[in-house]
């Protein structure tokens, strides 16, 4: 799974790698807390289903990734590759005030290389 922002791959979540049974405990505490309901958006959630947790969780990752908090980023994108495991990308733009998240579920990203290409001077041949 990978977090983008801003059309930059910022985070590789490799889900091979088993997490320690102390980090199972916390993303298992943040879906206790979770269970009290919380506020997405301008709505308040009484019962929240795997999506609207998920919308949260995406929320407090996109908040970690602006503020470079190292253990939110962890904990929040454990926590996402854990409980969806389909989700292939996070998805978050950041201009300004606004933030916008994708969950995406249906395309991965393929590692990217930038190429500058330098064209030949009149005259001369690519060959």
């Amino acid at each position: 799974m990978q977090v983008i922002v801003n059309g930059q791959s910022e985070v590789e979540y490799d889900r091979n790698k088993p997490l320690p049974e102390r980090q199972m405990e916390y993303l298992d505490k943040m879906d206790t807390e979770m269970d009290a309901g919380f506020t997405l958006g301008d709505e308040k959630i009484e019962q929240p289903d795997l999506m609207q947790r998920a919308q949260f969780v995406a929320g407090y990752l996109a908040q970690a990734m602006i503020s470079d908090n190292d253990q939110m980023i962890a904990a929040s994108s454990s926590w996402l590759a854990q409980r969806l495991p389909d989700l292939k990308q996070v998805k978050i733009d950041h201009a300004d005030e606004r933030i916008s998240i994708d969950l995406v579920f249906n395309e991965e990203r393929v590692n990217q290389v930038k190429v500058d290409l330098q064209m030949p001077s009149k005259g001369k041949s690519l060959h």
